[in-house]
């Protein structure tokens, strides 16, 4: 990537892209983006990492330290133009292979997932994390390594119209429909708005593109009217779909997978049978893009997925901890409490948090899945949060206490929305050598 001339007049070339000073690594062009911070103001960490150059709306030259500048009215809109550039120069090698997972639910671990099947043929790039917004995509797109030929682009929406302006950027030619379900209600709506916004995806696919559909939800197997793309489906009655289904007893899924063409036997790699629709998503886009099925099955049973997303613990007392303390919304939180259920153990415990953006639904939602936990026989521990109907307990000190005395053959889930900080606890149960009890 050449940013520009450097001091001297000289070419700088620059070696990636980053929007934190903390993570920036030597060579990258420094993005100083405005959000809850001024990235103007870390300019001097930055380079101080070794930044190669900065990207900035004003110069500030003792931050600069003599670091080339690019200066731009706008860094986010500098930002997208920087993404369609990178993406077409990637055209060269990635042609027909980049692409783009929305959805609901499930579009994170979907992505993880169809980067690491994808990777067994290919030179692959992939979002990191949940990087999934007009900032993320740009980052998956310049932080793609040279002569990278598949690129799988996560994109979130918050609104109406923002998964079409991160198709203007990335342009992807297969795009993948998780599920539609009430995420971010507050901001986009009921369902079927919701539907209307992850839709904008497939919407945006070319003629000679694929969407991946998923035919067990009808909101997301309708969008076939609205592409002129192929599509090729995913779930129970899809042309992807999976069979003799039983989970082990690390919670991992063991199946029969179907493609046209062929079928292979999976375990899968990550966590809950929920997980087994995100395998077939990915292994349909796989499919479309040329990779065989026993490749699909060996990149499904070995990934490597974001944070925090079932991750199983056995702590020094020998309790389990189920980690998904990502993020949370009534549709995940019940898949999570399944799997709970679904662990052999004497006693197992939800601890549950705050599950934000719900609008006028949230208490009937948190309701709901306290109903459900019940049904499922299990007990609830909630921080931060009554909406539960149960009263909450106070911070990491407060759950220990709550959950003292459990041990081996007990099992616990530590789940909410990213706001809460939950990993927090999950950290904690995990590290506690005896057991559940205060922090000292």
């Amino acid at each position: 990537m050449e940013p520009g001339g450097g001091p001297d007049g000289s070419t700088v070339v620059v070696d990636g892209l980053s929007i934190d000073s903390r993570t920036l690594r030597p060579g990258q062009l420094f993005a100083a983006v405005s959000g809850a911070r001024d990235g103007h103001d870390y300019v001097a960490d930055a380079v101080a990492a070794g930044a190669g150059a900065c990207l900035v709306e004003r110069v500030d030259a003792g931050a600069l330290a003599g670091t080339p500048a690019i200066v731009v009215p706008s860094v986010d809109r500098a930002l997208a133009d920087l993404a369609r550039l990178v993406r077409s120069r990637i055209d060269a090698t990635a042609s027909g292979r980049v692409v783009g997972v929305t959805g609901s639910v499930g579009k994170t671990t979907t992505k993880d997932l169809l980067a690491s099947v994808l990777r067994r043929r290919f030179l692959t790039a992939a979002s990191e994390k949940s990087f999934n917004n007009e900032l993320g995509v740009p980052l998956t797109l310049a932080n793609a390594p040279d002569g990278v030929e598949a690129v799988v682009v996560e994109m979130g929406a918050r609104g109406h119209g923002h998964v079409r302006t991160l198709c203007d950027l990335a342009a992807p030619s297969v795009g993948v429909v998780t599920l539609v379900a009430a995420v971010h209600s507050e901001f986009m709506g009921g369902v079927d708005r919701i539907a209307e916004a992850k839709s904008e995806l497939v919407e945006s696919l070319p003629a000679d593109g694929v969407a991946v559909l998923n035919a067990d939800d009808p909101r997301v197997a309708a969008m076939a009217g609205v592409t002129a793309a192929r599509v090729v489906t995913f779930g129970t009655a899809g042309d992807v779909r999976a069979t003799d289904v039983r989970l082990d007893d690390d919670l991992c899924a063991r199946f029969t997978l179907h493609v046209p063409g062929g079928s292979a036997a999976v375990r899968l790699g990550v966590r809950g049978e929920h997980n087994v629709a995100n395998a077939l998503a990915a292994a349909a886009a796989a499919g479309v893009l040329g990779v065989e099925v026993g490749e699909i099955a060996a990149g499904l049973a070995d990934p490597e997925l974001s944070p925090w997303r079932m991750e199983l613990t056995h702590a020094p007392s020998g309790l389990v901890v189920l980690n998904d303390a990502y993020n949370a919304n009534p549709t995940s939180m019940l898949a999570a409490l399944r799997s709970l259920a679904a662990l052999d153990a004497a006693r197992r415990v939800a601890v549950l948090g705050y599950m934000a953006e719900l609008g006028a639904d949230e208490a009937t939602e948190h309701r709901r899945v306290a109903g459900a936990a019940a049904e499922l026989g299990l007990e609830v521990v909630t921080v931060g949060t009554d909406l539960y109907g149960v009263p909450p307990v106070d911070g990491i000190d407060g759950v220990l206490q709550a959950l003292a005395g459990l041990g081996a053959g007990d099992a616990v889930l530590v789940k909410a929305s990213r706001s809460a900080g939950l990993e927090r606890i999950a950290a904690a149960l995990s590290d506690s050598p005896g057991g559940p009890g205060p922090a000292a």
